[in-house]
C-alpha cells in the first residue's frame, strides 16, 4: 500500500488560504497520482489533522507520512503537530506515523520567491534591486534566524542587498526595513512575501510595504511548481532508507 501524505497547514480565517492549500495539494497530486495526498488544519480550518489520521487509522492504513506546510520550524512544528501526533498514536497504536521535514528551509523557496518576484517585475538577481525578505516572525529566536540566514544566501545572487523583516513577534516591521533600504542608498526596495498562502500578515505587509516606498510587493508563494516539487522532495525524504517509516507517535515526539 502506498503511504498516504498528510499535509498540515497553519489555518486560516481568510478563505484564501485554505482554497491555496487545496490548490497547492492538487498540483501535487498531479506530479505524484499513485500517492493519496490529503490536507488538513492546525486552526480556523477543517479538517484537524487528528479528524484524518483517524480515517486513515479506520480504513485500515499501516502508515502515514505527516508533512508540515509550514515555511519555518518553529511553535507549530516543534509543539503542535507532535501533539496531534501523541493523541492519534492513543488511539490507534497500530499506525505508524513519520513527521517529514518543515518545508524551509531549502533552495526550492529561493527559486520560487524569484517567480513570484518576475511575476511582480523583478528580474531575478538585480544589482540595482535591494530586496526585503518579510516572514510572519516568530516567538521562537530559531526561526527567525532562519530567515536571516536565507537572506544572507540570497545576497549571493547578484541583489544589491537582502535583508529579513517580519510581519509580528519581532523586528525589523517590514515598513523599517524597506526605509533603512531607501536611507542606505538602494536604488530600488522591493519586498518577496515569504507566505505560503494569502491572508491577514500578507495584506498588511503589502500595504506597509507599498507606504514605506518598496517599488513592488511580490505575491505569496501559494502552488507555485517549486513548492509542489518541495512538498514531494519532503515526503520522500521521510520515507527515505535510513528513516523508519513505522515510527510511533511516541517516538516523533520524542525526535522534535
Amino acid at each position: 500500500m502506498i503511504t498516504p501524505l498528510v499535509g498540515v497547514a497553519h489555518g486560516s480565517r481568510d478563505p484564501r488560504a485554505a482554497a491555496t492549500v487545496t490548490e497547492l495539494l492538487a498540483a501535487v497530486r498531479a506530479r505524484r497520482p499513485d500517492v493519496p495526498v490529503l490536507a488538513s488544519f492546525l486552526d480556523h480550518a477543517a479538517p484537524a489533522p487528528d479528524r484524518v489520521l483517524d480515517g486513515l487509522a479506520r480504513g485500515g492504513a499501516e502508515r502515514a507520512v505527516v508533512l508540515p506546510l509550514l515555511l519555518t520550524a518553529a511553535y507549530h512544528s516543534k509543539t503542535d503537530i507532535p501533539g496531534v501526533l501523541a493523541r492519534v498514536g492513543r488511539r490507534h497504536p497500530g499506525l505508524g506515523l513519520t513527521t517529514a521535514a518543515t518545508l524551509g528551509p531549502h533552495p526550492l523557496l529561493l527559486a520560487a520567491l524569484e517567480r513570484r518576484l518576475a511575476e511582480a517585475g523583478v528580474a531575478a538577481g538585480d544589482p540595482r534591486t535591494a530586496v526585503v525578505l518579510v516572514a510572519a516572525g516568530s516567538s521562537d529566536p530559531a526561526a527567525n534566524a532562519t530567515i536571516g540566514g536565507l537572506a544572507r544566501r540570497w545576497r549571493s545572487r547578484g541583489w544589491w542587498g537582502v535583508v529579513p523583516a517580519f510581519a509580528s513577534a519581532t523586528r525589523p516591521t517590514p515598513a523599517e526595513a524597506v526605509a533603512a533600504l531607501r536611507d542606505a542608498g538602494a536604488p530600488r526596495v522591493v519586498v518577496a512575501s515569504y507566505f505560503l498562502a494569502p491572508g491577514h500578515f500578507a495584506d498588511k505587509v503589502r500595504g506597509e510595504a507599498l507606504a514605506a516606498g518598496a517599488g513592488a510587493v511580490s505575491p505569496v508563494l501559494g502552488a507555485a511548481p517549486e513548492l509542489a516539487d518541495l512538498v514531494l522532495h519532503r515526503y520522500d525524504e521521510a520515507r527515505a532508507p535510513g528513516r523508519d517509516p513505522t515510527c510511533t507517535p511516541a517516538g516523533a515526539l520524542a525526535a522534535r
